[in-house]
């Protein structure tokens, strides 16, 4: 009876639960691959249960599979659950108010002198930062504020007021393909920004492709087929010194054939002087408006958060030759004052679709003004 009791279960069959190879392969996710992310290797290393009988055995290592599997996944995700306040509290902007209600916790003039000129610095514009703080002196001498706490309080609603209009994330669910075409000038973090953004709609369950349309600059191409195969999403170029209209025109198409819904195209990362590269943009438009008249449904420019006053005379210019409709401003968790937020929503009012809060893809957040405001001021007088 025994020994026909241990010939009774069957090896496994290919369609019977998860086994450890499996897990392996999830793990090689670059999504997944996070210090502490379970392996097979790691499961081999646990101590070895008793003896059971077969059965229990198989039902012990699906369990094993299961919960490591279960552990996977948020480790993979704990990236994106940073805080903005964690994320921005090293900008200049987020410093500047911090150590400013530190150091007067009370309520006078003194206070909104040196708000006025913290604001200033931190790039939020004269004009713009003038009218704030004198609305506020005025509130304070109705005697609207308690202390300076209460004003803590109308500052960061008065903040998040300015921000609120341009708090508009984008659609790209249609048309189809959704053709977004990207600008900025060289060294604001463009080509990685498309890079994050393929992966965003990727994860999304979308289908997306890349256009290599910066064909000017050097190893632009490759840097965006890399990203291409970091995110498992096609990549249509032609090389370096290309026509950058020809490229995004064969994408389109592609696009259309393949029944693509995202395509992303890359731009050559002109300066704002070069007018001549600049007319390039109105080549492109011309270009795809033969395959869809209403291409590009989005015209995004990247900015650099680091910029300061500099970024407004860039989007100015940009704004007029290339039509743009939308911002990313990237590198706010860094040396970024941040204060170009607000001078970019008072002066174009163009929606802010994008921030970058960090290196890995899962930094470019959707921007919510809240939580920007948040993450800039204090929580508390003296915190």
């Amino acid at each position: 009876m025994l020994k026909f009791w241990k010939k009774k279960p069957a090896e496994p069959t290919p369609t019977e639960s998860p086994t450890a190879g499996e897990l392996v392969d999830r793990s090689a996710d670059p999504a997944l691959a996070e210090p502490g992310a379970a392996t097979s290797e790691s499961l081999a290393e646990a101590p070895a249960p008793e003896p059971q009988p077969p059965e229990v055995e198989v039902e012990a290592e699906e369990a094993a599979v299961v919960e490591a599997a279960r552990e996977t996944a948020p480790t993979a995700e704990r990236p994106a659950k940073r805080s903005w306040r964690e994320r921005l509290s090293g900008s200049g902007f987020a410093k500047s108010l911090t150590s400013l209600f530190v150091r007067h916790p009370k309520l006078d003039d003194d206070l909104l002198d040196e708000l006025e000129t913290a604001l200033i610095t931190a790039d939020v514009g004269v004009d713009a930062s003038t009218r704030l703080v004198e609305d506020l002196r005025k509130r304070m001498h109705k005697r609207e504020f308690a202390d300076a706490g209460v004003l803590l309080k109308a500052l960061r609603e008065a903040l998040v007021a300015m921000l609120k209009p341009v708090e508009r994330p984008l659609d790209v669910s249609s048309p189809s393909p959704f053709v977004i075409l990207t600008v900025g000038i060289n060294g604001v973090g463009k080509t990685t920004t498309i890079g994050k953004l393929a992966r965003r709609y990727s994860d999304e369950g979308r289908s997306v492709m890349l256009a290599a349309g910066d064909t000017f600059r050097a190893a632009a191409v490759e840097q965006l087929k890399t990203w291409g195969e970091r995110n498992k999403v096609p990549v249509v170029s032609q090389g370096q010194d290309a026509d950058s209209a020809s490229v995004i025109f064969d994408a389109l198409q592609a696009a259309r054939s393949r029944g693509t819904q995202v395509l992303i195209a890359d731009t050559a990362g002109r300066l704002h002087t070069q007018g001549g590269l600049m007319d390039e943009r109105g080549k492109i438009g011309r270009v795809m408006k033969k395959l869809d008249a209403s291409a590009p449904h989005e015209v995004l420019m990247v900015i650099d958060g680091t910029t300061g006053q500099n970024a407004i005379s860039q989007l100015r210019q940009f704004r007029d030759t290339a039509g743009v409709t939308g911002l990313v401003v990237t590198k706010l968790d860094g040396t970024a004052k941040g204060g170009v937020m607000f001078a970019l929503a008072r002066e174009f009012g163009l929606p802010i679709r994008y921030v970058g809060l960090g290196e890995t893809a899962t930094d470019l957040r959707e921007f919510d003004a809240e939580a920007f405001v948040d993450g800039l001021l204090p929580t508390t007088i003296g915190s």
